[in-house]
């Protein structure tokens, strides 16, 4: 504990110092940290054939990818962002100046999950640097090449008084929330978020949680079935379906089922082969606990598709999963792996009704030609974010936030967002000295009639 109080004390000196706050400084850090990407671009794709055996695409397109276009956009942007924002004034105000500053809050803690251990552990640094604060990152336990990686990377890159890597297990995490840090951004579970959060409200710390639950996919009956089914297979099995934002289950009009299903079993031969356990390049489950887990929801409903699994490998075929009910297990809790669950409805109407009487999930995709009902669905239903004939891509968009409501999380970053996150809004108004306002003040009838017809 003293260790980690001693780590903190040196940043939060750092910051405290002022060596964060120019604009100079903020954008060669953040250079700093698309050329250590650069540099270290092959022992990052190593690293995460190691934990996940991701492929060298999904890794140049979930992963590196976004950061640099990331990095790119705050870069370009930074300046822009850090000018004060000047506001108006009520008539009672006559005389002011008033501005909105955005500082930074100090010494941040990134905690950071397993399936993009990468990305989502310096996704959200990058808006820490441009917003100004020090960093410190505590990567997941269970994607040991990654973390390792990059505890090498920042030490060798950053000041330890500015960024740096600390790794361990639950209970280092524990330790760590137990300091006092001036913001905390998580990334995993609803569970463990609440965790985080009734630590972090001991030190009255802000957070954000970016957690998960159950999005669902609806493809009504008018929807152009072969896109829907390749856009649908791609955002549920891309990482072996270990993504906050897949599928969770399909929601699909009983009159276009068959051709569906049909369709996505043709897109999963097509993109990760006949026989996907001896594709070198499908991502495999993190490990034997989940692995475990996931066999167990193979018992729900009937196996429309694969269903294989290899627990030498720790690798399960894309699944779909037929004849599911809402009471049955894998309806209780998310997925988080390659098994999608199907269910059918006559009425949209029923279908939206149902998904809404359940937690509000990160993401909702639904997939139709007519506007007018993606409208309706997408306003009726609350969710974190999401697409209209697509899936996952949003993430994609550094112009749009990305952060859940109620049980998927609080809070966004990505883009402006991410500095937006990071900063703190000050509020300060400059008020003239060449005259002076007599209605404030008590002690006058004439004053009081003025405030009155002002405030009132």
């Amino acid at each position: 504990m003293e260790q980690y109080s001693s780590m903190i004390a040196n940043q939060r000196t750092f910051f405290k110092n002022g060596n964060t706050l120019e604009f100079n400084f903020r954008k060669k850090q953040l250079q700093e940290l698309k050329d250590m990407l650069k540099n270290y671009e092959g022992a990052i794709y190593q690293a995460l054939k190691e934990d996940l055996n991701k492929s060298e695409h999904e890794v140049l397109t979930t992963e590196l990818g976004i950061l640099y276009t990331e990095i790119d956009f705050a870069i370009k942007h930074l300046k822009e962002w850090m000018e004060p924002i000047s506001v108006n004034a009520p008539m009672t105000h006559k005389g002011t100046k008033n501005l909105i500053m955005k500082e930074p809050f100090g010494v941040i803690l990134i905690m950071a999950p397993w399936n993009y251990p990468l990305q989502l552990a310096l996704a959200p640094v990058i808006g820490a640097i441009a917003a100004g604060n020090c960093v410190v990152i505590k990567p997941s336990e269970y994607a040991t090449a990654t973390s390792a990686l990059l505890e090498e990377m920042i030490r060798d890159t950053f000041d330890p008084s500015f960024i740096r890597v600390i790794q361990g297990d639950k209970d280092i995490s524990e330790k760590l929330l137990e300091q006092r840090f001036d913001y905390i951004f998580f990334t995993g579970s609803s569970s463990v978020g609440k965790i985080v959060m009734r630590k972090a409200s001991e030190h009255l710390t802000p957070v954000t949680l970016e957690l998960g639950g159950k999005s669902p996919v609806i493809v009504d009956k008018d929807a152009n079935i072969n896109l829907a089914a390749k856009r649908i297979v791609w955002g549920k099995y891309t990482n072996a379906g270990q993504t906050c934002v897949a599928p969770d289950y399909l929601y699909v009009h009983e009159k276009v089922k068959f051709k569906l299903m049909k369709a996505m079993k043709k897109q999963i031969k097509e993109l990760f082969g006949k026989q996907p356990l001896r594709n070198d390049e499908y991502t495999r489950i993190i490990n034997q606990f989940h692995f475990e887990r996931l066999k167990k929801l193979l018992t729900n409903g009937s196996i429309l598709h694969g269903g294989i699994s290899d627990s030498d490998t720790l690798t399960i075929e894309p699944t779909i999963l037929d004849k599911v009910t809402w009471e049955d297990p894998i309806m209780q809790e998310e997925i988080f792996g390659p098994i999608l669950p199907v269910l059918t409805f006559s009425s949209i109407e029923n279908a939206v009704e149902i998904i809404k009487n359940n937690h509000k999930p990160l993401a909702l995709y639904y997939f139709g030609e007519n506007d007018k009902m993606a409208h309706q669905v997408i306003q009726y239903l609350s969710f974190g974010g999401g697409s209209i004939n697509d899936t996952f891509y949003h993430l994609g968009n550094p112009y749009l936030p990305f952060g859940g409501v109620g049980n998927s999380g609080m809070g966004s970053y990505h883009g402006k967002y991410s500095f937006e996150t990071f900063s703190h809004k000050k509020s300060i108004m400059k008020q003239t000295t060449k005259f002076d306002l007599p209605f404030r003040y008590p002690g006058s009838k004439i004053s009081h009639s003025i405030v009155k017809k002002f405030m009132s």
